[in-house]
């Protein structure tokens, strides 16, 4: 999961292998598979950035519990 901020900066989180796509048209809108949408504050950037990180860390775990196995 990755944690997010709506505009009113509530904060909230939402597994990125749901999200469809994202743009910037200025807010940054999330459009998710089942259809929701949602405007968070922030950019396109920040966004791939945390799910960059999100996917290493799967990856790092995986990774530790392959080799403990």
């Amino acid at each position: 999961m990755i944690v997010v901020t709506r505009l009113d900066r509530t904060r909230f989180a939402v597994n990125p292998d749901l999200i469809e796509r994202a743009h910037a048209s200025p807010d940054t809108t999330l459009h998710m598979v089942d259809g929701h949408v949602f405007v968070v504050q922030e950019t396109l950037d920040e966004l791939v950035d945390l799910i960059v990180a999100y996917r290493a860390r799967v990856l790092a775990a995986a990774s530790v519990a392959t080799a403990e196995g």
